[in-house]
């Protein structure tokens, strides 16, 4: 049994895919018919519902991969190829505060706010309002809005309001203008993340982070290649989603000083350790038990 509140994703026959929150007061309307919000309730996750007219539709609980595709867009969403390595990259995991600029349509917010769990919390940051409404519609869909404070603000100007955040991503077109922001909104060593989509952006980048308190510096782009799946001709798919952005990763970190080796002092007798590599144990006596 599936209880109000919980988020249902209802396929047709042809795959086409309908995701709603449950309310048992509410029905689903398709080409094929109308479904009751109760009839998917009493069917559960892996059951089949039918509509008015029986057709049948399967009742799953969706993924974090399709609530990340199922946001309504009004931009560019990252796409779970690169999401799931800056999760990992960043460190994000239940009670996590990470920090987000350029909330978008609110597909990464969404991935973030599923991992950092009810203990933790996500700060996005978004200075257009028609996309800073759309996201919160998106998150207020998908129940994670308890776990994201969204900000409406151009943080070139205003900077970030938060301090000791354990990790931080930028989605903006020249984050090199906004590093100096950075370092007194995460701890020391925090993780930090960009993504852009051409080589120039990340070049001029580079110049900013090597010119600030940033280490161990990473350059990346995640391609995914699919196969048919037929067994008796199995190969690629015509057509891929190659290039979709350059990731950037650095560590918020002061540089250590240059190593210099210490002058060679030379030691006095008495700090003179006894020799021991020419010392040889004496050797055990011959028994003679064999004689």
């Amino acid at each position: 049994m599936i209880e109000p509140g919980q988020l249902v994703l209802v396929i047709s026959p042809k795959g086409k895919r309908f995701m709603q929150v449950m309310d048992p007061a509410k029905e689903i309307h398709t080409h094929d018919g109308r479904i009751l919000m109760t009839d998917i309730a009493e069917a559960g996750f892996g059951g089949i519902v039918r509509s008015h007219l029986g057709f049948p539709y399967r009742v799953l609980k969706p993924t974090v991969y399709e609530l990340i595709k199922g946001v309504k867009r009004q931009t560019q969403i990252m796409y779970p190829k690169e999401i799931g390595y800056l999760l990992l990259k960043l460190g994000i995991q239940p009670g996590c505060r990470v920090i987000e600029t350029g909330t978008g349509s609110g597909g990464l917010t969404t991935a973030l706010a599923t991992y950092v769990g009810d203990t933790g919390m996500v700060y996005t940051y978004e200075r257009r309002e028609e996309f800073y409404k759309n996201a919160a519609k998106n998150l207020e869909r998908v129940g994670l809005s308890h776990r994201v404070t969204q900000h409406l603000a151009d943080i070139e100007e205003t900077g970030f309001q938060q301090t000791d955040a354990d990790a931080l991503f930028l989605d903006v077109r020249v984050p090199q203008d906004v590093l100096q922001h950075i370092p007194p909104a995460v701890r020391p060593g925090a993780m930090c993340g960009f993504l852009l989509p051409t080589c120039n952006q990340v070049s001029d980048l580079l110049r900013g982070l090597d010119e600030g308190p940033f280490t161990e510096i990473e350059v990346l782009e995640i391609l995914v290649r699919r196969y048919k799946t037929v067994a008796d001709r199995l190969r690629p798919e015509d057509r891929m989603v190659a290039h979709t952005g350059f990731l950037v990763f650095a560590r918020c970190m002061e540089k250590p000083e240059p190593f210099t080796r210490p002058a060679k002092v030379e030691a006095t007798d008495s700090e003179l350790l006894p020799e021991t590599e020419n010392i040889v144990e004496d050797a055990p006596e011959d028994t003679e038990a064999s004689e």
